[in-house]
Formats: C-alpha cells, sequence, structure tokens
C-alpha cells in the first residue's frame, strides 16, 4: 500500500491562485471559498481547496457545512489517510461514531506504520468498549505494545473493563520500558489501588519518589491515595513535605487547606488559605472559600472583605452575592445586606431565600407589608409551607389577623394533626397580641406532640414575661432544653425566667437572696449570646440583668450592642428609652 505525503502549507497557496476572484461570485466573501450563501463547491478543486473550506468553515461555527467539506474531499482523494481521519474526527464530533469508525479504520489501513492513526482508532474502539480490537490494533505481539502511548491506552482500557491483572502487567511494562517515566510509576500504583493493595501503591509511588524526588506529580497522586483511604493526617503530612521542597506550590497549599478542613482543624485551614491569599492573590476562588471559613467562624468583617472583593472582579457569583448579605446582616448594615440580596436573580436557586432575608430586615424595622411584599415574592418562585407560615405570621404583625389564621386553617385542614401547624397558629395569635389563644393552641400542639421543644418554651418564656406560673415554665423550658440543647433562644428563655425570679425580690430589698439568680441567668444568656451568634433581643436580656445588679456600665455597653444589631421593635419597644436613660445618667 503506498503511503500519501501531501505538502498542504504549499498546496493552501497553490489553491488561493487557482481560481482568482472568480472563485467568489455566489455571494458576500467570508473567507476561504465561503459566503453567506454557503460554501464555494468547485467539483474540478483539487481535495486540498474542500479541506481549506472546511477549516474555514469551522471556524465560522458551520460545522455541518465542515463536514460536507471534509466528505467532498474523501471522494475527490479516497486514498488519503489524513483526510479520512479528519473526516471521522468531524463524524465524531456530530456523534456518528460508526461512522467515524469506519473512516479511522481505513485511514489505518492506507497507512498501517502510522503511530497516531492506532491510537486514534484505539481511542474509539474505547468509546465503543472492543476491547479485542483494542487490543489487536495496539500491539505488534500478544502483551507487546506498539510504543508507550498505545500501552497508555490499553492499560486505560483494561481498567475500565474490570481487567486490573492485565492492566498492572501493563503498567509494569510502561516501567521496564523507562523506569523514569512517572505516568508509568501512577498507573502501576493505580493498579494496586483498584485491586485494594493501598500498601503497594504507596511503595510504588515511595520508590517512584526515591528515584525523582522533586516530582510533584508523584507527590500529587501520593495525595490522593491518601484522601481516597480517608488517611487525612497522612494526606497532611504528605502536604507539608512538598512544601517545604516547594513552599509556594499553589496547588500543595490549596490541597493542605482541604485535608484540614477533613480533620475538622478550621483554625489550621484559615491560616493555610491565609497564606495562599497572600502569595497567590489572583485566586478568587481561595478567597471566597476563604470568606466561607471566616463566616463559618463567625468573623463577619473578614468574610465580608473577601467577598466583597470577590463581588468587585468579573461576573456576578450569585452566591457569594447572598452570603455577603448575610453578613451584612450580621454586622448591623441592613441597607448592604438588601443590596447585595437584589442582585440575585429570580431564576437562580438562591432567590426565594434571598427575598426571605430581605423581607426578615423590613420584619425588624416594622415595616410589615414591605416583608409580606417579599415573601410573596419568594412564594411565586418556591410557596413552600415554612413560607406559608412566614405570610401568616407578617399578615397578623401587620394587623390582618383573619387573613393570618384563614392562611394557617387552610393548613390545618390538610393535616388536622399537626402539632407543627398547631404551634405555628399559636404562634400567628401572639403576634396579634391574642396571648391566651396562642398559649391555647400551643397546648393543643403539646397533646399531639409532649415534645415539642418551640411549644414548651413559647409558653415557658410567655409565663415568664408575665411572671406567673414560674414554676411550670421553667420545667417546660428545661424540657425544651433537653431536647434541643444547643438552641440559644430557649437557653435564653430560662435565663428570663431566672431574672424574672430575682426582679420582685430586688424589688422588696432582698437582694442577698437574689444575687444566686442573677448570676445564674447571667450565665444562661451569657452562653444563649454565643450559641445564637449575636441576638439584639438576648443582649438587652443581659443589659436588663446588669441594670437589676446596679451595674449601669456593663448594661449600657448591652444596650447599645443590641441597637447596632438590628433590634426587633415589637419584642423590643423599650430598648431606645432605656438606653436614652442610662446614657443621660452616666455621661
Amino acid at each position: 500500500m503506498r503511503r500519501r505525503h501531501t505538502n498542504w502549507i504549499v498546496l493552501s497557496a497553490a489553491v488561493l491562485l487557482l481560481g482568482g476572484c472568480s472563485t467568489l461570485r455566489a455571494g458576500v466573501p467570508f473567507g476561504r471559498g465561503v459566503t453567506r450563501d454557503g460554501p464555494v463547491i468547485r467539483p474540478d478543486a483539487p481535495a486540498e481547496y474542500d479541506v481549506l473550506v472546511a477549516q474555514q468553515l469551522a471556524v465560522d461555527g458551520r460545522a455541518t457545512e465542515a463536514l460536507g467539506a471534509y466528505q467532498r474531499a474523501v471522494e475527490k482523494d479516497p486514498e488519503s489517510s489524513y483526510l479520512h481521519r479528519k473526516l471521522a474526527a468531524v463524524l465524531a464530533q456530530h456523534n456518528r461514531l460508526d461512522d467515524a469508525i469506519a473512516h479511522a479504520e481505513r485511514a489505518l489501513e492506507l497507512d498501517p506504520e502510522d503511530e497516531p492513526s492506532r491510537l486514534f482508532v484505539g481511542h474509539f474502539y474505547r468509546i465503543k468498549r472492543r476491547t479485542g480490537d483494542a487490543e489487536d490494533v495496539l500491539t505488534r505481539s500478544p502483551g507487546e505494545p506498539v510504543s508507550v502511548d498505545a500501552a497508555f491506552l490499553l492499560y486505560q482500557i483494561y481498567l475500565e473493563a474490570g481487567r486490573t491483572d492485565d492492566a498492572l502487567d501493563i503498567a509494569g511494562w510502561m516501567v521496564e520500558r523507562d523506569p523514569g517515566d512517572s505516568r508509568a510509576r501512577i498507573a502501576v500504583a493505580n493498579a494496586y489501588q483498584r485491586m485494594d493493595r493501598a500498601k503497594d501503591a504507596e511503595v510504588a509511588l515511595r520508590e517512584a519518589l526515591g528515584r525523582d524526588p522533586e516530582n510533584l506529580r508523584l507527590y500529587g497522586a501520593l495525595g490522593r491515595l491518601f484522601r481516597q483511604r480517608g488517611d487525612h493526617v497522612a494526606e497532611v503530612e504528605l502536604y507539608r513535605e512538598i512544601l517545604d521542597r516547594h513552599p509556594n506550590h499553589h496547588q500543595t497549599l490549596v490541597a493542605l487547606g482541604d485535608a484540614q478542613l477533613a480533620l475538622d482543624d478550621v483554625d489550621g485551614a484559615l491560616a493555610t488559605f491565609m497564606i495562599v491569599e497572600e502569595r497567590f492573590p489572583e485566586d478568587l476562588h481561595s478567597a471566597v472559600r476563604l470568606g466561607y471559613l471566616f463566616f463559618e467562624a463567625r468573623r463577619f468583617l473578614e468574610a465580608r472583605g473577601r467577598f466583597e472583593r470577590a463581588m468587585a472582579t468579573g461576573p456576578v457569583d450569585y452566591e457569594v452575592a447572598f452570603f455577603l448579605g448575610v453578613v451584612d446582616r450580621r454586622i448591623g448594615d441592613s441597607d448592604a445586606a438588601i443590596a447585595a440580596f437584589a442582585k440575585i436573580p429570580e431564576e437562580h436557586r438562591y432567590y426565594p431565600e434571598a427575598r426571605v432575608q430581605i423581607a426578615t430586615v423590613f420584619e425588624r424595622r416594622g415595616e410589615y407589608r414591605r416583608a409580606l411584599e417579599e415573601v410573596e415574592r419568594a412564594r411565586a418562585v418556591r410557596d413552600a409551607d415554612e413560607m406559608r407560615l412566614y405570610s401568616a405570621t407578617l399578615r397578623a404583625k401587620a394587623g390582618d389577623l383573619e387573613s393570618a389564621v384563614s392562611e394557617v386553617e387552610a393548613m390545618l385542614d390538610e393535616q388536622p394533626d399537626s402539632d407543627e401547624l398547631l404551634f405555628n397558629m399559636g404562634v400567628v395569635y401572639g403576634e396579634a397580641d391574642e396571648t391566651d389563644q396562642a398559649v391555647a393552641f400551643m397546648l393543643r400542639a403539646l397533646e399531639q406532640n409532649p415534645d415539642n421543644a418551640s411549644a414548651l418554651n413559647y409558653i415557658g418564656y410567655v409565663w415568664a414575661e408575665k411572671g406567673i406560673n414560674l414554676d411550670e415554665a421553667e420545667s417546660m423550658i428545661m424540657r425544651a432544653i433537653e431536647l434541643r440543647p444547643d438552641d440559644g433562644y430557649i437557653i435564653d428563655s430560662l435565663g428570663w425566667v431566672y431574672y424574672m425570679r430575682a426582679r420582685p425580690l430586688i424589688e422588696s430589698g432582698r437582694e442577698v437572696e437574689a444575687k444566686p439568680l442573677l448570676d445564674r441567668a447571667l450565665r444562661e444568656l451569657e452562653r444563649a449570646q454565643k450559641l445564637t451568634g449575636g441576638d439584639p433581643v438576648v443582649l438587652e436580656h443581659i443589659g436588663d440583668t446588669y441594670l437589676l445588679l446596679d451595674e449601669k456600665e456593663r448594661a449600657l455597653e448591652r444596650f447599645e450592642e443590641a441597637i447596632l444589631m438590628e433590634p426587633r421593635e415589637s419584642e423590643q419597644p423599650d430598648l431606645v428609652e432605656k438606653l436614652q436613660i442610662l446614657r443621660k445618667e452616666l455621661r
């Protein structure tokens, strides 16, 4: 079979000269033999002309017409191995794999000594899972691949076919052929890993590193090995070993941070990603991750800086915009929070939650109608039960109790025994200051589920606020804490019970008896403040307790902190007045 050589560069120039300007008369020229109306088809031109036309059509994004041009080229020169390979590649892009294989096989038949053609056919056989045919084309004799590249392709085919022993043999052949080939060493380790021989895999990679201690690919493979078997301690040690040699290797620093997170070493991960940020300021992805870590560590100002930097660079990342809004809320910048949440478009998965976040800002300001509008926007996209319940609560706060009750009643019609819905009906009445009705629904919820911690806490807190049934209130709240021991809001209720026990003692001049109760109240309230991550009502309660202890400076500090955290006007109507009185007294 004769082998065909073509000087495509010379022929390309020749083709351009063949027809002169007349070749482009069919329409406005786009490029070589291509017009707005389509390619200029020239049956008498050589195949090289159609190749140039095909290339120009491909550049213009006209894939189907490019395929036609390659087909015309093959028809004109059916003995060209090169043209059959080009046509096979284009057919594969059109998902015509069987036709592509036929032309790839023809290319190899025309030029059987061409290694790229063998690999090309081998890749197609791999896709079609024709393992036997792949072995025939990639080996000269059993077990003897035509090249290292052919061996690696065969190795991948064996792994995918579950023939791990054969894969290991081929990888061993590659190592024998070139002991310094890191790809071959990694192939051996991967085969061992597939065979659940993790120790052998590690030994293979360590031996390779002994030969080539500066090879970062080998270190990376060893790191992946440790990660896959869950040995994050060994992973961290390995990355530190790499960084001793290459202290500024970006991928290793990032991998170290990931491994530290897998070990719940948040402080270590923070330190690592801060190094990444310092040395690679262009790595915005790591900066955002650092922002999330600061967010989880409640270091909100530092989180905000990273999120703002990401938002200022390139297209808007809507997930980052959402968390920026959350951070702005946590630090008390509600206007900035609204602006961040408002960036999220309706089609994004965070849109409903973003509108709810905006609603909570308006709710805290006492702008219940505006809050309700935001919730309804969220409901238009995802009308979940929690959205309906929030809508009902806002209606009650806005003075539309009838509409609020109707919303929850409609849900109770579908689930009449739901303790959660009975609890929420109680909340609706509570928001309308119908306290007796609220407690009645809470008690009904407890009839359905005696372990409804929210209902237990609600009743206990209402009674504590009124200074009644304090023994029963404490028992209910203690039971709620057993059910939800890390709920800061329930622990706040317990602290408030102790405060309300102490207040009448102080008022009657029995300070000695009151002091242990106030100390206990402070312990619980300070714990609640930590667990909630900062809440204005809890801060006000702490301030009230200090005030009862006659520690006015400390009380003022807490009231001022509460003012900075979007206080809830409906729950804290006296906060501003208390703050002003204390400031006047002390300053």
